[in-house]
C-alpha cells in the first residue's frame, strides 16, 4: 500500500440520505445559541445532554475503567473488550475528537463496540485533559504516556502484540503527534496502522478551513479558531509539528488510512497530509467520501457505514500482513 486516493463510489439512495442529513444539521445547528458565549464546562454538560447535533451518548456496561500513571498525574482509559475475534492479540487505541475542547473516552462506545467486533481488536480510549483549562502540552502529553502504558503495562497484563492507532478531529492531530513523538524521541514505530478521519493537522488552518465561512455543518472556521486558541491558551506555536503535524518530517511512518468527507471545512487537511506522507514514502490511502460532512462517521447514515467497512478491512488487512513480519 505505498500510495492511494480515491473517491468513494455511492449510490443515488446513499447521496439523497447524505444531503438531506446535512440540510437538516444545519438547520439544527442555526436554531441553537452562539456556542461561544458559554463557558466550554457548560457546554461539556449540554453536549451530554444531547444538545447539538450528537446524540446523548449511550455506555456499555462492558466496558472497563483502566486506571493508570501519566506524566504528572493519573489517567482513565476506556476498555473494550473482543472476546470473541481477537485471536491476534491486537489493540487499537483511539483518541477522540472535539477540538481539544471537547469529548470524552467514553462517549463513543457503540462506535467503538461495532469496530471491535467488526475489525477484530480490543479498543483503548483515551481520556486526556482538555482545553483551555488544560491548553497544550497537556492533551499531548497524556496521550502519548496513555499509548506508552499500552505499549508497556499494558502489552504485559493483557497479552497485546499489536498496535494500531487512531483518532478522529482533534484526536487525529493528538494521534499523528503522538506517533511522531515516539518515533523522533523513543525511536519507536510500534504501529501497524494509523487510522485518522476527518483530522485537523494544521492549527493556521488550510485554505477549505479558512474559506468555509460561518456554514454551521457540524463545525465552522470560527469554530475552529476558537478550538485552536483554546488548545494554545499558553502562547503554543501553531507551526510546530508537536501542534500542527502537517508541517511534521513525516518519513517512516506505518500505514496511513485518511477519511474525510467534501463537505467537510478539514477537507485539505488530510488532501495535503495525503500527499505529504507519500512525498516522504510513507504508505498512505486517502478516501475521499461525496457530501460527507465534519464526523459523517458519527452518525447513522449509509455514508458513515461505508467508511466504517473500509476502516474495518484496513485494519484486519494490515494486522494480518504484520503477521508475516517480524514481530
Amino acid at each position: 500500500m505505498p500510495y492511494s486516493h480515491q473517491i468513494i463510489d455511492i449510490d443515488n439512495a446513499t447521496r439523497l440520505e447524505t444531503l438531506d442529513f446535512n440540510r437538516s444539521i444545519r438547520l439544527q445547528m442555526q436554531a441553537l445559541p452562539d456556542q461561544w458565549q458559554f463557558a466550554p464546562s457548560i457546554l461539556r454538560e449540554r453536549r451530554l445532554e444531547g444538545s447539538g447535533a450528537f446524540q446523548t451518548p449511550h455506555y456499555d456496561k462492558n466496558a472497563k475503567t483502566l486506571r493508570i500513571s501519566g506524566n504528572t498525574q493519573d489517567m482513565t482509559l476506556r476498555y473494550i473488550q473482543n472476546n470473541n475475534t481477537n485471536t491476534n492479540n491486537s489493540v487499537l487505541i483511539y483518541i477522540h475528537g472535539g477540538g481539544f475542547v471537547f469529548g470524552a473516552a467514553d462517549l463513543q462506545d457503540d462506535q467503538l463496540n461495532r469496530l471491535s467486533a467488526n475489525a477484530g481488536v480490543d479498543v483503548v480510549s483515551v481520556d486526556y485533559r482538555l482545553a483551555p483549562e488544560h491548553p497544550y502540552p497537556a492533551g499531548a502529553d497524556d496521550c502519548e504516556a496513555a499509548v506508552l502504558w499500552v505499549l508497556q503495562e499494558g502489552a504485559s497484563q493483557f497479552g497485546w502484540k499489536r498496535f494500531a492507532l487512531s483518532g478522529d478531529s482533534a484526536g487525529a492531530n493528538l494521534a499523528l503527534v503522538t506517533a511522531l513523538r515516539l518515533r523522533n524521541d523513543k525511536a519507536l514505530c510500534p504501529f501497524v496502522a494509523l487510522v485518522l478521519n476527518c483530522g485537523f493537522f494544521d492549527l493556521n488552518l488550510t485554505p477549505s478551513a479558512r474559506n468555509w465561512g460561518d456554514d454551521k455543518l457540524i463545525t465552522s472556521s470560527r469554530d475552529l479558531r476558537m478550538y485552536a486558541n483554546h488548545y494554545l491558551a499558553l502562547g503554543g506555536d501553531p507551526y510546530l509539528p508537536d501542534t500542527s503535524p502537517l508541517y511534521a518530517r513525516l518519513h517512516e511512518l506505518p500505514p496511513t488510512l485518511l477519511t474525510v468527507g467534501t463537505e467537510d471545512p478539514l477537507f485539505d487537511d488530510s488532501v495535503f497530509l495525503a500527499s505529504r506522507l507519500k512525498a516522504a514514502g510513507s504508505p498512505v490511502s486517502l478516501n475521499i467520501y461525496p457530501h460527507g460532512c465534519h464526523h459523517f462517521q458519527s452518525f447513522n447514515l449509509k455514508l458513515a457505514k461505508l467508511s466504517h467497512q473500509r476502516i474495518d478491512t484496513f485494519l484486519r488487512n494490515q494486522i494480518n500482513s504484520s503477521l508475516t513480519g517480524p514481530q
